[in-house]
């Protein structure tokens, strides 16, 4: 920056005083001897085209046509500067008190390109290796000059970094600048467009000469980008870029920023969709870092305080940050409210807007966030303590400590936008009081007690809708003493009388334990037990978390009470949608258990008719075997043993026989 500016006011005084000592030479040969001289100082080409036309009192100026200089050997991007006119003028009488004491600068539509080769080369370093012989030596480098105006009209400016790859481009420069004092404060105001959003921009600076230098001098600097205000007030440099100060930003609903950072983003209500304030101690260090301090930042309404730091160096930008905040609303967050007749059960569905999360792409970040409250329109939870890692579009919420509903939730929740979107869970939900968390999630306020839940999920799809219909994933529950409100089960089983619902029923019970799995976006559960002072209750059956409907099983059983009366079952049908659920008595699996109970008695009467046959039967032919055979059965023998007995009882009889024969003929 102090090159150029240095170089050209070197260029200046030359001509001018060139002109001064020729002034009776011909414009045109005034115009070749500062060309040639430009020229050898740069080592570049300098071309002014058509008509020169000096002024020499009171005024000493000249005006041109079109001039361009030549960019450095290595650029591709055609030339440094051009300009369609330029004029230059400097007042002739301090000029000849050895002060120059520029009186105009006029610039039509000129075009300058600023480069940084991959070597870290830059066009606008001039002598040494990059050619030609200005040097701080070189006469007029550095020496004091004011300016009272100068104006550039429909200008551009292209800045390429071809190290890094970056490029940006302002076109439609509207600019006057005012250096009353070569020492003093020096005034820059700007009108221009970048990434096809229009900003303006005022910036002061308390001391030219040592900005110039490189130093860091007082700044005052105000930008405005359509709805968006960024004031800054503090100390700031250009050799290299670096700042500290107060910084208070007015942001609106980012789309004009965002936009002239060629990253347009679109954010949640709660956090920033329409407003977003930023205030506190600003940092940018030479490394291109940024920090803040002791930031008040409001989003939509919802105030933080934050530690930030910023930095640049890396694939993409890393932040890291300390948030503390008091009560924090983010129901957009989760796609609206959850009860009520605006949401949950009462609501003809998930909400299908599309959500986008490409801002989680725009950086990487580690947040530690702590809140006094957390409304999440669904869900509702006291003093937060939660650390969000966001890594190339995946962000990772820890909760290291989330009170809620009298209870306390841990556990971790990501939401992935590396491939579309995704959302999965690993939650443990501890003592909760469920009436006020199922009234909050889905409007649903019959079912009171404390209870444990731990479920993980895995869903996927760009809006609620969508991942609630593609939730997979499993879970325990575990209730203890409560009441279902708006049922009366025992009384149902008292009466097979399905009207034992509405206000003023309840069922009373000791504990419900079971668990679940989810595919598809369906819950489905076959082990649920309940257990209350009148009844127990087995269940089973799908709870649809896509489709918002239910078609679950109860099989209930009435205790028996002190004269030993009760022990009737009977199954109950919950189905429909959840909006409003119809009960009714399972006809088909109380025909189905009588048709299983009929069947039952009739195999055991059949049974027990073949096995008293089978004994008629053992009983006659143990008759005959002794009547017949003599065979009598022993105790323990069947017939076959006791025939088997009497065979060889007969074989020894005989063998007897035979020998005592044997014996006796031998006598």
């Amino acid at each position: 920056m102090r090159w150029i500016i240095r170089s050209a006011i070197a260029l200046l005084v030359l001509v001018v005083f060139a002109s001064a000592s020729v002034f009776l030479i011909p414009a045109d040969k005034i115009a070749a001897l500062a060309v040639g001289k430009f020229n050898s100082l740069t080592g570049r080409e300098l071309v002014i085209s058509g008509a020169v036309s000096p002024t020499f009192w009171p005024v000493l100026g000249i005006k041109t046509g079109p001039v361009s200089v030549s960019n450095a050997d290595w650029s591709k991007e055609g030339p440094m500067l051009q300009a369609e006119a330029l004029a230059i003028s400097v007042d002739m009488a301090a000029l000849l008190g050895g002060t120059v004491k520029i009186t105009g600068v006029e610039a039509i539509n000129p075009k300058i390109v600023l480069e940084r080769n991959a070597k870290g080369q830059e066009n606008w370093v001039f002598g040494g290796d990059a050619g030609g012989t200005v040097s701080r030596a070189t006469p007029g480098v550095g020496q004091p000059f004011t300016l009272d105006k100068a104006v550039f009209k429909g200008g551009t400016l292209i800045f390429v970094d071809h190290a890094s790859g970056a490029r940006h481009e302002l076109t439609g420069i509207d600019a006057t600048i005012s250096i009353p004092s070569y020492t003093g404060p020096a005034q820059l105001d700007m009108a221009a467009v970048m990434n096809g959003q229009s900003f303006t921009t005022a910036m002061t600076v308390a001391a030219f000469q040592d900005f110039l230098d490189g130093k860091v001098v007082a700044t005052d600097l105000t930008l405005t980008a359509g709805d968006a205000v960024i004031g800054f007030k503090g100390q700031a440099g250009q050799g290299p870029v670096e700042a500290e100060g107060d910084l208070t930003a007015k942001l609106g609903d980012l789309s004009a920023v965002s936009a002239l950072m060629g990253a347009p983003m679109s954010l949640p209500q709660g956090l920033g969709a329409q407003d977003v304030q930023v205030a506190g101690k600003l940092t940018l260090t030479p490394e291109a870092s940024l920090h803040l301090r002791a930031g008040q930042v409001t989003l939509d309404g919802n105030a933080v305080t934050v530690d930030a730091d910023l930095l640049t160096d890396g694939a993409r930008p890393k932040l890291s940050a300390q948030v503390t905040a008091g009560a924090l609303t983010l129901a957009a967050v989760s796609g609206g409210q959850g009860g009520g007749s605006a949401g949950g059960v009462q609501a003809a569905g998930w909400p299908k807007t599309k959500i986008d999360v490409s801002a989680l792409a725009a950086l990487d970040a580690e947040v530690a966030l702590t809140a006094d409250s957390l409304d999440l329109g669904m869900v509702k939870f006291g003093a937060s303590k939660l650390m969000l890692t966001l890594d190339r579009g995946r962000l990772v919420t820890e909760i290291r400590k989330v009170a809620a509903y009298d209870g306390v939730i841990s556990g971790q929740f990501v939401v992935n936008g590396r491939k579309g979107l995704s959302v999965g869970g690993d939650l443990a939900f501890s003592g909760m009081a469920l009436q006020p968390l199922l009234a909050d999630f889905g409007g649903y306020q019959r079912l009171v007690g404390t209870g444990d839940l731990a479920v993980k999920f895995l869903g996927s799809g760009s809006s609620i809708d969508a991942i609630m219909r593609s939730l997979e994933g499993s879970g325990t529950l575990a209730l203890r003493k409560g009441e279902i409100l708006g049922l009366d089960i025992a009384g149902m089983l008292r009466t097979l009388d399905t009207s034992y619902v509405g206000e003023g029923q309840k069922t009373i019970f000791d504990a419900v334990t079971g668990s679940f799995t989810i595919s598809g976006g369906v819950l489905n559960n076959d082990d649920m037990l309940l257990k209350s002072p009148y009844i127990t209750a087995t269940g089973a059956g799908d709870i649809g978390l896509g489709a918002r409907d239910l078609e679950y099983r109860i099989k209930a059983t009435a205790l028996a009470d002190d004269t030993g009366a009760g022990g009737l079952t009977a199954p109950l049908l919950i189905k429909g949608p959840w909006a409003k659920p119809n009960f009714s008595l399972d006809l088909e699996s109380l025909a189905q258990e009588r048709l299983d109970q009929e069947k039952a008695k009739l195999e055991a009467e059949l049974k027990a008719q073949a096995a008293a046959k089978q004994a008629e039967l053992e009983a006659q032919a143990k008759a005959q075997l002794q009547e017949q055979l003599g065979i009598v059965q022993q105790d323990g023998e069947t017939l076959e043993d006791a025939a088997r007995r009497r065979a060889q009882e007969a074989l020894d009889e005989e063998a007897r026989k035979a020998l005592e024969k044997l014996l006796g003929g031998g006598n």
